[in-house]
């Protein structure tokens, strides 16, 4: 590059009014304070940062997934998206009693309008029948055996009451964080979803028909065995992990209303798609990861035709009216 005469102090290339003695030690074009990017050594001009970011393959986690997970923007996503949907349901019904002063003696919120349309039910049960069927309880039209299978994943986001609301997003967003950074966004929302989904289909196969059910804590218990199982991996301890998780089983086993299918749905499935992605081999990584989600997928998919092609009215439940 041809330099300047002795006596001449260079100006930035970029802002000619601006005198410097500092090159860019990529280029060799004199750079003032506002263009200077620092590097190993020395500094850069814009021009060469932007080739470096361009000819850089992007960094990656052990796991495949990018470091913009650790910005943490889909746990924090996730999280308002459940709180907006909290929040549409108290509107929807009008009532302080959506908040708290429902289950768990009084814990809880009560079900709301929100709740009737996108909680998780199969038969919706009406009023007890008076005259020749009495003691017996008529099935309403919509649920899951009316094609509402919607409910599945709506289910996943609504709460009864701020308690209920609270606990789960509080484990979502210790969980969350360092699982996004380990994975990456998007194959971390493929987890939390897919869990999500594997909880909604043992509640369907396994829980009370005529019960509604919501919230994420198939997703939540989805995300506990994920950070086993992505922290096995990596050779790290689980001691603190472990003790928790006991606990939450615990409380699942022996607190009355708490959807133990849910929790165990979402608990193997998060485990399962864990597995797929962090033991997937580095050759071909994201193919394989990709089939061992759909894998997941495809299982859930079956299992929940297989329910709905053998859905019967339950013992001491009369059809729905047509």
């Amino acid at each position: 590059m041809t330099q300047p005469p002795a006596n001449v102090v260079p100006v930035c290339y970029r802002h000619p009014d601006k005198e410097t003695y500092v090159r860019c030690t990529r280029c060799d074009r004199p750079i003032c304070p506002n263009c200077m990017n620092e590097a190993s050594v020395g500094f850069q001009c814009p021009e060469c940062v932007r080739e470096g970011a361009r000819s850089q393959r992007p960094v990656q986690t052990m796991f495949g997934g990018g470091r913009s997970g650790v910005q943490g923007t889909v746990t924090i996503t996730l999280i308002v998206i459940n709180v907006l949907v909290f929040v549409a349901s108290i509107i929807s019904s009008g009532r302080a009693d959506a908040i708290a002063g429902g289950g768990l003696g009084g814990l809880l919120g009560g079900s709301t309008p929100l709740h009737e349309w996108g909680a998780l039910v199969t038969y919706p049960a009406g009023e007890y029948l008076d005259g020749p069927n009495a003691g017996l309880k008529v099935l309403l039209p919509g649920g899951m055996h009316d094609g509402e299978y919607y409910r599945i994943f709506t289910s996943m986001f609504l709460h009864y009451g701020i308690l209920h609301l609270a606990m789960n997003m509080w484990a979502l967003w210790v969980l969350g964080r360092p699982l996004e950074a380990l994975l990456g966004r998007i194959r971390f929302l493929a987890l939390y979803v897919v869990a999500g989904l594997g909880g909604s289909i043992a509640v369907y196969l396994f829980a009370n028909p005529t019960s509604h059910t919501a919230g994420a804590s198939g997703a939540i218990f989805g995300l506990f065995a994920a950070l086993i199982v992505v922290l096995r991996k990596m050779r790290r301890s689980v001691a603190g992990i472990i003790p928790v998780l006991v606990l939450n089983l615990v409380i699942t086993f022996s607190v009355p209303g708490i959807s133990i299918a849910g929790h165990l749905g979402g608990m193997v499935t998060g485990a399962l798609v864990a597995a797929g992605l962090a033991y997937a081999p580095q050759k071909q990584r994201g193919l394989i990861q990709a089939t061992a989600v759909a894998s997941v997928v495809v299982v859930l998919a079956v299992l929940f035709a297989m329910h709905t092609s053998t859905l019967t009215p339950p013992v001491g439940y009369l059809p729905p009216p047509q």
